[in-house]
């Protein structure tokens, strides 16, 4: 199944990306909520999160965790929240989003970004990344390009 997010992670479609390993990809959407909000996707296209392989689920939620500690160094904030919802989409993503407060935490307030603010911030979590030490996952292009 070829998805919007599989044409991102394949290169066809520009994508600014924070991270990739050989199970997921990080990248910025284009409409964020605030900030540094990514979208934690697997490289295979499952349609919704309780169809995911176990092992699938378990490393997106280590991933999560590391990259959320590199949001809330690079964009402040009190939380990072996380969303599963998948009606966008037919491909499962996780949206970490830095939040201050709960009020934030809404995807219908989603707006176009400003390329070059998502750059921007996607550049500050890279880098909180590797002072973190995750250089090796660390990516600023589209994994599969």
């Amino acid at each position: 199944m070829e998805t919007v997010f599989t044409q991102i992670i394949n290169g066809s479609i520009p994508g600014t990306f924070v991270w990739a390993d050989e199970t997921c990809v990080a990248f910025a959407t284009i409409e964020p909520v605030q900030p540094g909000h990514l979208l934690l996707v697997p490289r295979e296209p499952v349609e919704s999160y309780w169809q995911a392989p176990p092992e699938t689920v378990a490393h997106m939620a280590r991933v999560a965790q590391i990259i959320s500690r590199a949001q809330l160094e690079a964009c402040g904030g009190a939380r990072v929240g996380q969303i599963v919802a998948g009606f966008d989409v037919p491909h499962l993503h996780i949206h970490l989003i830095p939040l201050r407060d709960q009020s934030q935490l809404r995807l219908d307030g989603a707006t176009p970004g400003d390329p070059e603010d998502i750059a921007e911030a996607c550049e500050r979590i890279r880098a909180a990344l590797r002072a973190a030490g995750e250089t090796d996952h660390v990516c600023e292009a589209a994994p599969g390009a």
